[in-house]
């Protein structure tokens, strides 16, 4: 993809997770980028192509983050997966913390990006299962849902912006105690 597209695609990520993905038109894309409608549909025909062209952008950058996870000589420990889903590097660059409210509305009414939420939790699920079953656990399935949904609830209550934002590191450490807890300690 070229570097144009790329900042475009930026471009329209941070209007989705400033202004709500209904914002997110082609003229107002345009507006945003500086450029004209025509210049835009050049680079992206038609709003399903952009729309295409952006869940496909999302999903590549987590998939891309998540093969940092993998490509280790050995697995990687619950623990440290946990930290993972909690820092969110990959987010940082897609404004993630505003960005997944905003996706988790839009999957409701839209099957692409419904699509793009669930391939990447099947994903974030696959790899907690995995650890989890390294570490012994009886129902490693329901465990991994359990674990996912604590953590991208996360984001709802202490993401930039949100009431308990200035909770977050506390969070952290009680979900890292949870963790240790019931798995026997750091690793």
């Amino acid at each position: 993809m070229s570097e144009r597209k790329n900042e475009i695609l930026q471009a329209a990520i941070e209007m989705v997770a400033d202004q709500g993905y209904a914002s997110l038109t082609m003229r107002a894309l345009a507006r945003a980028c500086g450029i004209k409608l025509g210049t835009l549909q050049f680079h992206f025909r038609t709003s399903e192509d952009m729309w295409r062209a952006l869940v496909d952008y999302i999903s590549k950058a987590y998939h891309r983050s998540f093969q940092s996870l993998r490509d280790r000589d050995e697995p990687p420990k619950l623990r440290e997966i946990v930290i993972f889903v909690l820092e969110d590097q990959a987010g940082d660059a897609l404004c993630g913390d505003r960005l997944w409210p905003q996706l988790w509305a839009m999957q409701q009414v839209e099957p692409l990006v419904s699509d793009l939420v669930e391939d990447l939790y099947a994903y974030y699920v696959e790899i907690l299962e995995h650890a989890l079953e390294r570490e012994g656990s009886g129902s490693p399935h329901a465990e991994a849902l359990a674990l996912i949904s604590l953590l991208e609830g996360s984001t709802i209550f202490l993401g930039s912006g949100r009431r308990w934002a200035s909770d977050a590191m506390a969070v952290r450490t009680a979900v890292l105690e949870l963790i240790d807890g019931r798995y026997g300690g750091k690793d």
